[in-house]
């Protein structure tokens, strides 16, 4: 089965230049043709931005685990994410995950599986509140166009092996949202991104957590992940799949 995701993946792109398209209406240098005095913060580069997959062999495959506790279901994965040009330098790789091959479009030269999860991420919210998905893109594009801070962190105490240059982006995009009434689940609502220069594709990590009662991160009402497991040299292309469904389709994981 192959799975599409649509004109929100371009909207990711125009967003980092505090704009938004619609489906197809991006090319890959649209962000500084379009706001050429948008100055585009550091959170945005870091992860967008960058060609994070420069330096990898084609055929090489990078394998992320992906755990959602639910609700609405609990999901235990692995996202995989297949280089196929050099350093992935025509946009190329290929996303799979259990349901099969994942359309991401090009226009973007970060590791693809930013993407993916961001793009489960609000149209999981979507689905959950019947808010828009807009709406939600917006929240989070516009908490890493605030400027928060790109501080070193020890990666061990995550869980996610040694990695002398790690990096965190910590974002919570519904504090003070003035729709906050609507969404009062999500308020408290905080993601949190790792990367790594030392880690082929850069990213080690992507969680976001929905806090208990009392802003009890500890015993969190939602955690999703995804976190680098390893790279695979030589592997297979993936098989081809059924027609990819419209964005709008629901998710496997749902």
């Amino acid at each position: 089965m192959k799975r599409m995701y649509g004109g929100s993946i371009c909207a990711w792109a125009i967003a980092c230049a505090g704009l938004f398209a619609s489906a197809g209406a991006m090319a890959a240098d649209a962000p500084a043709a379009s706001a050429p005095n948008v100055e585009i913060a550091p959170a945005e580069r870091l992860l967008f931005m960058q060609p994070h997959l420069n330096g990898i062999e084609p055929q090489t495959e990078l394998d992320y685990a992906v755990d959602y506790s639910g609700p609405p279901s609990k999901v235990n994965d692995t996202l995989r994410v297949l280089v196929v040009s050099p350093g992935n330098n025509k946009n190329d790789a290929r996303v799979t995950d259990r349901t099969g091959s994942v359309n991401i479009p090009g226009g973007l030269p970060c590791n693809p599986a930013i993407i993916y999860f961001l793009e489960h991420d609000i149209t999981e919210m979507a689905q959950l509140t019947g808010g828009q998905r807009r709406y939600f893109q917006q929240r989070v594009r516009m908490a890493l166009a605030a400027g928060p801070a790109i501080t070193p962190v020890s990666s061990e105490s995550l869980g996610l092996g040694k990695h002398a240059k790690a990096q965190q982006i910590v974002i919570q995009p519904f504090l003070n949202d003035p729709n906050a009434e609507r969404f009062t689940r999500y308020l408290g609502k905080r993601y949190t991104f790792v990367m790594a220069d030392d880690v082929p594709g850069q990213l080690l990590m992507i969680r976001t957590e929905v806090p208990g009662d009392g802003n009890d991160f500890a015993h969190p009402l939602q955690k999703e992940t995804i976190a680098y497991q390893g790279a695979l040299k030589n592997a297979a292309p993936p098989a081809g799949g059924a027609p990819a469904k419209p964005s709008n389709a629901p998710r496997a994981s749902r």
